[in-house]
């Protein structure tokens, strides 16, 4: 509707009903004693437990959790004393709740919950035609914490709703029109009670499908489980660990439906929540705080729901270019000298680096802004030496700043005491913690007046180490306490009425009080913003130090966050499984708008072994970010130090992905221009590459796919992550597939895998990662060097996979690598590639075309003849395809 005062008529609609409608129904439910969506009926009374026989008949799956409250033991009295069913024998599935949601829920009592909201305003907003936005907060906005997010608003309706029980929303169809017109039911609230109160806001729907990505950060496969699964959100400082709330928080999930088609959902809100998914398939949402502030993105395609997502939270910004170069880090290196000695065997035995970095151990009694004038004196020399070998130097920064130096002693200290910018506690005094340089105080990365404090921080380090790029960590914030070292007040923010599944069971569980106190609001409100908020900080300040694109690797993370950093995906283990995790990893954080992400090369803590770092270095260079860094207890892992054959195998892995540089590199002007993923699941591929409009995943094997990925629409990774394996099975999506290094090589017998979609056994030597090029694609290669700024002035190198009518095509993004928005200032080329014409205005040394049915009697390039060879090669086609 047009702007309005009013709601439209109520309208009850059961789940799978079929009406003919516009793209978006908003239909409020009419439950027993509710007259309209905005008079309720005050003649309502509490009704007895419900009948057993309709609590009987619910089926499992669609049993909504009424008593949620996590440790209780709850028993018929407590349940029925909510007018909840309680049922307690099952057929033994882990997590079908006892005490569940009566069919009606005509009302429902949480008494133990206080604060309730008596007037809601209701806003709904159709900003675009294929984004839906929802507001549900107190009719008063300035009595809860909102997010300050700006969005185009288009057309919307209001009504303000008085009951201090709340039923549920609408729902919403998609229409589809094959045969004949019909409405796909894709989002229903009204399955289960909606409840306002000022800690605890609850909300349920349907899902279309089993198929939900996103929903970070947690360690699970790239599909999340719907069987009966709590995914808890509240930033925290813990190795990546299944079942438990990790570094960052991002609230928004993509969901399939029937025939492939695509939506998303984002709840833009920072406060502990829990994230409820059961086999029915529905979705719960749980928070302790803020507004119902949501988001619905209708795709249909995957991709167009991410990019639908990044409209509004923010597109990721372009990183430097030596950022997609191979960084090489440990917490151990002891001395500047011994960081020095890495980095000349690097160079010694050719293999590529772009980037060294110091882990805490470069500090000074780990103060910040500071370097061992003993074991790190050599720095300023190292860092020169790098940069006369075209190489980078970051470091690490924790937030943590010492409070306890001599006064006048420590800079950083005394002149943020003086202009107050760290964290107050509930009393209003500066909040003392304990993280590696022993007490310390927190910066308030929400008030502006620390941004200008961190850059003059920065600014005057820079002076004495010309640093390239920051490295942000324990900026959850981490805490070596549970909450200060004064402790926290005992009240209703520092113990909610419903605490979340966190980590440790308490708010403050090794970060600071909730109820500490910052510019923007409480850390309860804040808590899962400080690290966007540090990235927001430190990407300014850089931008101003060095008046090129900043590069910012941070732990804790937030939606928005790709505009200001990158992300690794934290302190992971030297193990295979490790391994295996971090491709969801990364497809994952590239739904989320992260794409620059990766996972430690080899791992982090324990001890790898060789087979273990050569296959992880393999998949690695693929990773969009590729750093190897290791613990303090763990024995050296970077490249020179292992075997002659591991240590070459390494180095070809480093060197291809220095020659697809140009692809990776277009790929990531792609995100930041238009929102596109740079690693992407098998489904994002569409069935047919010769469709010219966008299309949606038709092939149901490939939804669940995380050990394989793309890089862009044509690339297909396959690495071996299994130990003692000399072959890999992969799966082929329909089509024609070119195995890229016959292709490389121009080989006389060249292996093109014709599938109709299956499962392919590929020889995998431990030298060797499997890549496959996709019909149609033209990938850009160059000749790699040890650097990508050598590696970059190459010419460039063509490789064209056919498709079976000839044609194919690719692009080419290319500027100067480190200005500022040259894109948005147009200082770039953008080169399109076909098979029937070459255009560039760049060097291009060779084109190789497979694919090519009989020899062609002419060749052009710009018009003109060129000379060409022609092999007659063999198609080798694998008896399994």
């Amino acid at each position: 509707p047009e702007q309005t005062n009013s709601c439209p008529a109520p309208t009850r609609l059961a789940p799978g009903d079929s009406v003919l409608a516009p793209l978006l129904l908003l239909h409020p439910p009419t439950p027993p004693a509710l007259s309209s969506c905005c008079q309720p009926d005050e003649s309502s009374a509490r009704p007895s437990a419900p009948p057993t026989e309709a609590c009987s008949a619910v089926p499992e799956p669609w049993r909504f959790d009424c008593y949620p409250e996590r440790g209780a033991i709850v028993s018929r009295d407590m349940c029925e004393s909510r007018n909840c069913c309680y049922v307690p024998q099952h057929t033994g599935q882990d997590g079908v709740p006892w005490c569940f949601y009566p069919p009606d829920y005509p009302s429902y009592s949480l008494d133990v919950l206080s604060g309730d909201i008596m007037n809601l305003q209701l806003e709904v907003f159709e900003e675009t035609d294929t984004r839906l936005h929802v507001k549900v907060r107190a009719e008063y906005a300035n009595v809860l914490f909102l997010i300050p997010l700006q969005s185009l608003t288009l057309r919307g309706c209001s009504c303000i709703l008085s009951n201090p029980v709340y039923f549920g929303l609408f729902v919403i169809y998609r229409r589809s029109a094959l045969i004949c017109i019909t409405y796909i039911l894709f989002l229903n609230t009204t399955v289960a009670p909606l409840f306002f109160a000022d800690q605890f806001l609850q909300l349920s729907s349907s899902l279309p499908s089993q198929y939900v990505y996103g929903l970070g950060e947690h360690r699970s496969t790239f599909q999340h489980d719907v069987q009966w699964n709590t995914l808890t959100m509240w930033a925290r400082d813990v190795p990546p660990t299944e079942k438990t709330n990790l570094y960052g928080v991002h609230p928004f999930y993509l969901a399939l439906e029937e025939g492939g088609h695509a939506h998303g959902f984002f709840l833009l809100n920072s406060n502990a929540m829990d994230v409820v998914l059961q086999p029915a398939p529905a979705v719960t949402w749980r928070t302790i705080g803020g507004i119902l502030d949501f988001y619905v993105f209708l795709g249909p395609e995957p991709a167009a729901v991410v990019q639908q997502y990044l409209e509004v939270v923010g597109r990721p910004a372009m990183p430097i270019y030596w950022a997609l170069g191979y960084h090489l880090c440990r917490w151990g290196y002891q001395t500047s000298n011994a960081t020095w000695e890495v980095v000349t065997s690097m160079r010694n035995y050719g293999i590529p680096q772009d980037v060294q970095w110091n882990d805490i151990d470069y500090m000074d009694k780990f103060l910040d802004f500071t370097y061992d004038p003993v074991h790190f004196d050599s720095l300023p020399e190292l860092v020169k030496d790098l940069h006369a070998h075209d190489q980078r130097y970051v470091m690490i920064l924790d937030p943590g700043i010492s409070s306890t130096q001599p006064q006048g002693e420590y800079w950083p200290y005394d002149e943020g005491l003086r202009r107050g910018v760290f964290i107050k506690d509930a009393h209003g005094n500066t909040l003392i913690g304990k993280v590696w340089p022993g007490l310390t105080a927190y910066p308030d990365f929400s008030d502006e007046a620390t941004h200008e404090w961190w850059f003059e921080n920065l600014q005057r380090f820079y002076k004495k180490v010309p640093f390239d790029g920051l490295w942000i960590d324990m900026n959850e914030p981490s805490n070596f306490l549970d909450g200060s070292t004064n402790g926290c007040p005992s009240n209703n923010i520092e113990d909610p009425p419903y605490t979340p599944g966190v980590l440790g069971g308490l708010l403050r569980s090794k970060t600071v009080c909730a109820s500490a106190q910052q510019k923007l609001s409480s850390h309860y409100n804040l808590h899962s913003l400080y690290g966007l908020h540090e990235a927001k900080a430190t990407a300014s300040a850089l931008t101003r130090l060095l008046g090129k694109r900043p590069f910012v690797i941070s732990r804790s993370s937030f939606p928005s966050q790709g505009q200001y950093s990158g992300h690794w995906l934290g302190d992971n283990r030297s193990q295979w499984k490790d391994m295996v995790a971090s491709i969801a990893g990364i497809l994952s954080f590239n739904v989320l708008g992260l794409p620059l992400v990766g996972a430690d090369i080899c791992g982090f803590s324990e001890q790898t072994d060789e087979e273990l770092c050569v296959r992880w270095s393999q998949l690695g260079a693929f990773y969009p970010f590729s750093r190897n860094h290791n613990a303090l207890d763990s024995k050296a892992q970077d490249p020179s130090v292992f075997s002659p054959s591991a240590r070459a195998a390494m180095r070809e892995a480093l060197l291809l992905r220095y020659s697809l540089y140009p692809l990776l590199y277009t790929l990531f002007h792609h995100a930041h221009a238009h929102g596109h993923t740079v690693a992407r699941p098998l489904f994002w591929m569409p069935l047919f590459t010769f469709s010219p409009r966008p299309q949606v995943p038709q092939d149901p094997l490939t939804y669940g796919i995380d050990r394989q990925f793309l890089w862009g629409r044509g690339l297909l990774v396959t690495p071996v992550l299994l130990p003692g394996a000399d072959s890999v099975e992969g799966y082929f999506p329909a089509g024609r597939w070119y195995d890229y290094y016959k292709v490389r090589e121009q080989s006389p017998l060249f292996v093109c895998i014709i599938s109709l979609g299956k499962n392919i056994l590929l020889s995998a030597p431990l030298d060797k990662i499997n890549l496959h090029l996709r019909e149609g694609s033209i990938i850009p290669t160059q000749r790699p060097n040890l650097t990508l700024w050598v590696s970059s002035g190459q010419p460039l190198h063509l490789l064209t996979a056919l498709r079976e009518d000839g044609s194919a095509a690719g692009e080419l993004f290319w500027d100067d690598g480190e200005s500022l928005d040259t894109y948005e200032n147009l200082q770039y080329a953008y080169v399109l590639f076909t098979v029937e014409q070459v255009a560039s205005y760049i060097t291009v040394e060779s084109a190789s075309f497979y694919g090519v049915q009989s020899r062609p009697e002419q060749v052009q390039v710009n018009g003109q003849e060129a000379a060409f060879t022609y092999k007659d090669n063999k198609v080798h086609i694998p008896e399994n395809k």
